[in-house]
C-alpha cells in the first residue's frame, strides 16, 4: 500500500508540515466504503478531514509542553509511483509553533493519522529547511506500529541545524550554477557586448575603438546590465511585485534577438547602457523566480539575496573576462565584420527558437541543440580564443617579425 509522507520545513519561528494521506488508507481508516467518490470526498468530509488531523497530529517539548498546531486547507489529487501506480492522495498543510523559547529544531512527534486503525500502514517523515532543495532532504524516520509493545511510539525529531555562512556559500554556487546554466542570459549580454570596442559611424559599426574606450564601454555595459538585474531581484525576491514566468521568458527572448540586431547594425544610436538597464530589469526578474520558490524568512533571504547575487556576478565577470581578450583582438581584424554577423545570425536564430518554444510551452530541434551544445560550452570560448589569436596575428604578423628583426 502506499505510505504517508510527512514533509517538515523548518523556518525561523515555526515549522511548516506538507501532509500528504493515500486516500484509500483515510477512508479505510475512517470505515468508509471502498467505493467512495473521489469527486465527492473533499466537499463532504472537509471539516471533517481538518478536526480527525488536528486530534492525530501533536508535538511536544522534550519536557512535554505541547506545540501550536494550525491545520491548513487540504486537497485530492491524483499521484503515481512504480510500486502502487496510479492512485487517489490527500496534500495539505499544516503549520507547527514550538512554545517561546523552544527548540524548534528539537522536539518529539505523536502522528497517528490513518494508522491508529490500519496498522500495517506507515508513515515517512522527512525534513528540509528554506535554504534547502528537494535534493538534500534530512530523513528524519518512520513512524509505524510497534509489534513487541502494539503501540505507535511518538518520533523522537532531531534536526540539522543550519551554519548562515555554509548556507550563504551554497547559494552562492546556486548563483554561480544559475548563469552557468543559463545559456540565453549569457547570449544576451555577450551580444550587447560584441560590438562595445567598435565605433560607431552613423548606422553602420566603425573601426576599433582603441583599449581604454572598448575597456570603458565593455565595463559600463556590463555594470548596467548587473544594475538592472540587481534591482528586480531585489523586488521579485522580497515579493514587492509578482510577475508571470511566461511574460518574463519571452521578453527575454525578445531581448536576446534585439541584441543580435544591435550586433548586426547599431540600433540604439549611443543609447546602449540605458538599453542593458532596462534589459537587466527583465533578467533579473527572472532570477528571482529561483529565490522566491525558496519561501525564506526575512533574515535568511536578505543573506541569500547576496550570495545568490554575487554568485551570479563572479560567473558573469568570469564569463566576461574570458570573452573580452578574444572580442577585442578580433575588432582589430579586417575580418570581424563577418565574424560579427556570423554571430549575431547563431543568436538571433537561438532567440527565435527560444521565442517559439516559449509560446508553444515545447521544446524544438534548435532549443534541443542549443541545449546539447551549452555543456560544450568552455571549449567553445577556448576555440574563439585560438581563433581571435591567429586571426590578430596572421594580420600583424609583419609587425610581429619587424619587432623580432630589431630585437636581434
Amino acid at each position: 500500500m502506499p505510505n504517508s509522507l510527512l514533509q517538515l520545513k523548518v523556518g525561523t519561528k515555526q515549522i511548516h508540515a506538507q501532509v500528504q494521506i493515500p486516500l484509500n488508507e483515510l477512508t479505510a481508516a475512517w470505515s468508509l466504503p471502498e467505493d467512495v467518490d473521489p469527486a465527492q470526498f473533499m466537499p463532504q468530509f472537509q471539516h471533517k478531514l481538518r478536526a480527525y488531523l488536528q486530534a492525530h497530529i501533536q508535538a511536544k517539548t522534550l519536557k512535554g509542553d505541547a506545540w501550536t498546531i494550525q491545520i491548513g486547507e487540504f486537497k485530492l489529487s491524483k499521484t503515481e509511483n512504480p510500486i502502487n501506480g496510479l492512485y487517489y492522495e490527500i496534500q495539505g498543510t499544516a503549520t507547527m509553533v514550538p512554545p517561546k523559547g523552544e527548540d524548534l529544531h528539537h522536539f518529539v512527534l505523536h502522528y497517528d493519522v490513518v494508522i491508529h486503525q490500519v496498522v500495517t500502514h506507515t508513515i515517512l517523515v522527512s525534513a528540509s529547511s528554506n535554504w534547502r532543495d528537494e535534493k538534500n532532504r534530512q530523513q528524519v524516520g518512520t513512524i509505524q506500529l510497534d509489534i513487541p509493545t502494539g503501540k505507535i511510539l511518538p518520533l523522537e525529531v532531531k534536526l540539522d541545524e543550519e551554519n548562515n555562512w555554509a548556507e550563504f556559500s551554497k547559494l552562492f554556487c546556486l548563483g554561480v550554477e544559475h548563469i552557468a546554466a543559463g545559456t540565453d542570459h549569457l547570449l544576451f549580454l555577450l551580444a550587447l557586448l560584441l560590438p562595445a570596442p567598435l565605433l560607431s559611424a552613423g548606422r553602420r559599426w566603425g573601426k576599433y575603438g582603441g583599449f581604454r574606450y572598448s575597456l570603458g564601454r565593455l565595463f559600463k555595459l556590463t555594470l548596467a546590465f548587473t544594475i538592472g538585474h540587481s534591482l528586480t531581484l531585489l523586488i521579485g525576491t522580497m515579493g514587492w511585485i509578482n510577475v508571470p514566468a511566461q511574460p518574463i521568458e519571452l521578453l527575454i527572448s525578445i531581448s536576446i534577438l534585439v541584441s543580435a540586431m544591435h550586433a548586426f547594425r547599431p540600433v540604439f544610436g549611443g543609447k546602449e547602457l540605458w538599453i542593458a538597464l532596462g534589459f537587466g530589469l527583465i533578467h533579473g526578474l527572472a532570477f528571482a523566480e529561483t529565490l522566491s520558490n525558496l519561501e525564506l524568512d526575512l533574515p535568511q533571504l536578505i543573506l541569500s539575496l547576496l550570495g545568490f547575487n554575487l554568485g551570479i556576478e563572479a560567473m558573469q565577470i568570469c564569463v566576461i573576462g574570458l570573452c573580452v581578450p578574444a572580442l577585442m583582438l578580433i575588432s582589430q581584424c579586417a575580418v570581424n565584420g563577418k565574424i560579427r554577423c556570423v554571430f549575431a545570425t547563431m543568436v538571433a536564430i537561438a532567440a527565435l527558437a527560444w521565442l517559439g518554444e516559449r509560446i508553444s510551452g515545447e521544446s524544438n530541434l534548435l532549443t534541443d541543440a542549443i541545449a546539447q551544445g551549452a555543456n560544450y560550452a568552455p571549449f567553445f570560448l577556448l576555440a574563439l580564443t585560438i581563433i581571435a589569436l591567429f586571426l590578430y596575428w596572421a594580420e600583424h604578423k609583419s609587425f610581429f617579425f619587424k619587432f623580432q628583426n630589431q630585437k636581434s
